[in-house]
């Protein structure tokens, strides 16, 4: 049975995250992701710690855990022989996701319009801090961006952490994680799109836009209440946050009075479900050292799993705050098939994070480790009818680079 995106060529102009995130996600639903690398260099993630190091050997954690079942094509876009190369690429391809700098590509003559013009079926996404789609570009369109900015000017990160620190970020690369995600999702309503009109479009993934849609409900509380949230502030909902048992911490949510009746009742404070410190959640809100006080007193004396056991039976959505190895460890993690083990041939075993959805008519993701710089190259050429004394030469002219076993 094949993976929903068989058949389907994607050719990856990407680094970092966002980009290779995206294809990622497109690899592990079938599709052929052809990743473009620079000779000599490739992706900068491939250098960056941690390392797994076997025998002389050693890949990048990030590169191994965003690349995997993916080909390598070394390329140098700068050289018109190269040029040539990447223009029969996408006379092939479905589909083209970029996140290098804005309007780099574009000013090679290789952007979407050019290729576009000459395959009118494809579908090329960009990914980018503020946006390129023509006639939705603003002032912040030809910056670049990390994940940290996209946050900031979103308003994201004047809610995260508390009020008397400093704006604090999520996790790192959240903006791009997302930016890849959304893009995917746009690349699919585009091939969907194409089966209907026969023609590819443009795909614009903004990391300040999708912070901003993620933030939703910053948005809707300045919009309707004129409420400008503060950090460790809350307004209209408590408890919500991390309570310290005996061994660690357990996160709660208690929406609304229904949720907190049954957790008063569980922590052994009936009566405040009708005290008028604590009736309202907006009340709760004033009165939060109280609150906190009770809950820590009855998760002092459990450990996580104790409390999160009670809590849950008496309806109250709760659960540990992990680490890393208790995920690991985690049994409904083992169940749900989330941790996916992935043996490349040089540095070994390890297991990283399976992509979602689950789908009950697909075959699991395949497994086929991130690529060696350029492994691929050699035969993605000759597809594209070049003879290997063509392939030899531009190998020799550092036009491609070539892997070498």
């Amino acid at each position: 049975m094949p993976r929903p995106l068989e058949g389907v060529r994607v050719v990856g102009l990407e680094q970092y995250m966002a980009g290779p995130y995206c294809t990622l996600l497109l690899a592990d639903a079938g599709a052929e992701v052809i990743k473009i690398e620079r000779p000599g260099l490739g992706d900068p993630r491939r250098q960056m710690p941690p390392f797994a190091e076997k025998d002389g050997h050693k890949k990048g954690a990030g590169f191994m855990g965003y690349n995997r079942n993916k080909k390598s094509l070394a390329l140098n876009l700068r050289d018109p022989k190269g040029q040539e190369v990447f223009k029969k690429l996408c006379g092939t391809a479905d589909v083209v996701v970029e996140n290098l700098r804005p309007g780099s590509m574009s000013k090679q003559g290789l952007g979407h319009i050019d290729m576009r013009a000459a395959n009118p079926r494809l579908i090329w996404a960009i990914i980018s801090g503020f946006g390129r789609m023509p006639g939705y570009t603003g002032p912040y369109s030809d910056r670049p961006a990390f994940d940290i900015v996209a946050e900031s000017m979103s308003g994201m990160m004047n809610l995260v952490g508390f009020a008397d620190k400093p704006p604090s970020w999520t996790i790192y690369g959240l903006a791009d994680i997302i930016s890849g995600t959304m893009a995917a999702y746009g690349i699919m309503q585009a091939l969907y799109m194409r089966e209907r009109t026969g023609e590819g479009q443009m795909v614009d993934s903004a990391m300040f836009d999708n912070m901003l849609a993620l933030n939703e409900q910053m948005i809707s509380y300045y919009s309707i209440a004129g409420e400008i949230g503060e950090r460790g502030k809350p307004k209209n909902y408590y408890p919500r946050g991390a309570f310290e048992a005996s061994d660690g911490w357990v996160a709660l949510h208690c929406p609304d009075n229904i949720l907190w009746g049954r957790l008063a009742t569980a922590i052994g404070h009936p009566e405040l479900k009708d005290d008028a410190r604590t009736s309202t959640s907006p009340a709760r809100c004033k009165h939060i050292p109280m609150i906190d006080a009770l809950i820590t007193e009855y998760l002092s004396h459990m450990t996580r799993d104790e409390a999160v056991a009670a809590l849950n039976a008496a309806g109250v959505p709760c659960g540990s705050v992990n680490r890393a190895n208790d995920v690991f460890h985690d049994p409904h993690v083992a169940a749900r098939k989330m941790l996916i083990e992935i043996d490349d041939p040089k540095v070994g075993a390890y297991k990283f994070a399976r992509t979602t959805p689950h789908m009950s008519a697909a075959p699991e993701p395949p497994t086929n480790p991130a690529p060696e710089l350029g492994e691929h190259t050699r035969d993605l050429l000759k597809d594209l009818g070049y003879a290997e004394t063509d392939i030899d030469a531009m190998a020799g002219a550092d036009i491609i680079g070539v892997h070498k076993s």
